[in-house]
């Protein structure tokens, strides 16, 4: 069984119901698996809490069809039903045709929809809405509707009476306007579900109101509707013992939470043994080959992360004595001289010739593609590099003749719109995010660069006398 939850534009309320929806499944005794359509850590961390397995991405510009099917239907081993929660509007995606929307997922995978209405303001024209989207595009197909924020119940019978008249389609809920069915955000999103204090309180209202409004029932017709999952064999991907495993350091705690499942696993898969580390808490780096620091917040961590004077110093001595290190937005921002932040200034851990700057609006936002133009240990000169990048931090006081740099920026802002991919000693950072799924070399030729072989690229590996 799956279903994909998608609504005609964002802000209409589809990570707060498909979040209910998943409690009050699990609470049926269902085991479901999550995933998330598009670039996103956030909200899979919600998803990954509720459903007590982890949220899987889906993405059309870094997988063709083909593949995203398959990783989809092996990530739902053992489970009994898939819950596919969508991005922005149902037909949104990055060009005119819409290739990598949530309608375009759902299809790929045969996905039955549900329609998320916001319901605000609204009687008979939410049927004409729901129609518009019923036959915009063949092959989608909109099983049901779910109605958000309904005032009253005049204002719900209406509703139902005129999408059900004029669209055949069920109307299998309707969640009443309220104040507390929502999850704090900051700049990048909803704050992520690490960081909450309150999450027992908001889950089990979430599970409540769904579980109340919603026909889980029509649900689980609607799923089932889609048939079974295929089952997908995973291949023996079990590295040779005659490998000497290596230990990949990854620092994730409530700053650094950024990273996708697929990356850690591609680097397990490639030979690594990975090791949590955090930031805040631990004083030293244990004993590692190489440091994997991903995205995350650390601008909200800022005063504690420059208290832990001790990890910022071991980190800075493992990087001069050759530790390899790639690291991501957040981890970028970790590893500069500074972090300037709503007039204050945080010592950083001193590797990078930079210091960042955090704005009020986005310096990058989006899908990105980088054409590498410089030897390294990661990608082949050549290779365009697709990956995503949300941040309002830019690098700043800094010398270009000491910003070496491995990428050009054919599509987002990078560094400066121009370039991205630092590369200072054995340290790779960049503001893209990268999906293993789309470039499977990056987690081998990381994992072979810690154990000392640096193979798996063309041209030479080192760049300066520190690479």
């Amino acid at each position: 069984m799956r279903v994909a939850i998608g609504a005609p534009h964002g802000r209409s309320g589809k990570t707060t119901v498909t979040l209910g929806l998943i409690l009050a499944l699990r609470q049926k005794g269902l085991i479901v698996q999550p995933f998330k359509k598009g670039p996103d850590f956030i909200d899979p961390s919600w998803l990954s809490l509720v459903a007590g397995r982890e949220c899987r991405n889906l993405d059309l510009y870094f997988m063709n069809h083909e593949n995203l099917a398959q990783h989809f239907y092996a990530s739902c081993a053992n489970a009994d039903i898939a819950v596919i929660e969508g991005a922005m509007g149902l037909y949104d995606g990055l060009d005119f045709e819409g290739s990598d929307s949530t309608a375009a997922v759902a299809r790929a995978v045969k996905a039955p929809v549900i329609l998320i209405v916001d319901a605000t303001r609204m009687t008979r024209s939410a049927a004409a809405l729901v129609r518009g989207f019923q036959n915009f595009e063949e092959g989608t197909e909109i099983a049901g509707v779910i109605l958000n924020k309904v005032a009253r119940s005049r204002h719900e019978e209406m509703l139902r009476k005129s999408i059900e008249n004029y669209t055949g389609i069920q109307v299998v809920g309707a969640i009443p306007k309220q104040k507390n069915l929502v999850i704090a955000d900051r700049h990048l999103g909803l704050v992520p579900a690490g960081e909450m204090k309150r999450n027992y309180e908001i889950m089990e209202y979430l599970r409540r109101t769904v579980a109340d409004s919603i026909d889980l029932e029509a649900v689980l017709r609607i799923a089932g509707s889609a048939g079974s999952l295929p089952v997908i064999e995973h291949g023996d991907h079990e590295d040779p013992e005659s490998i000497k495993k290596v230990r990949i350091g990854v620092i994730r705690d409530k700053v650094f939470s950024f990273y996708y499942p697929e990356n850690l696993e591609a680097l397990n898969r490639a030979g690594a043994d990975l090791v949590y580390i955090d930031s805040l808490r631990d004083e030293s780096l244990p004993a590692i080959d190489g440091l994997y620091i991903g995205g995350g917040f650390p601008e909200i961590f800022g005063t504690e992360l420059e208290q832990n004077t001790a990890m910022r110093t071991s980190i800075r001595k493992a990087v001069v004595t050759g530790l390899p290190v790639y690291a991501e937005c957040g981890g970028l921002m970790y590893l500069a001289r500074k972090l300037h932040y709503e007039g204050r200034s945080f010592d950083m851990c001193g590797v990078l010739p930079c210091d960042t700057q955090m704005s009020v609006k986005p310096k990058g936002h989006g899908y990105s593609a980088m054409s590498t133009i410089a030897p390294n240990y990661l990608f082949s000169v050549g290779t365009v590099v697709r990956g995503h990048e949300f941040h309002h931090s830019q690098i700043i006081n800094y010398s270009p003749s000491e910003l070496q740099h491995i990428y050009q920026v054919q599509r987002g802002f990078g560094l400066n719109g121009k370039i991205d991919g630092i590369i200072h000693r054995n340290v790779i950072a960049s503001y893209s995010h990268i999906y293993a799924g789309a470039h499977p070399e990056w987690a081998v030729n990381f994992v072979a660069k810690a154990r000392g072989l640096a193979w798996g690229c063309t041209g030479e590996t080192s760049l300066g006398s520190g690479v």
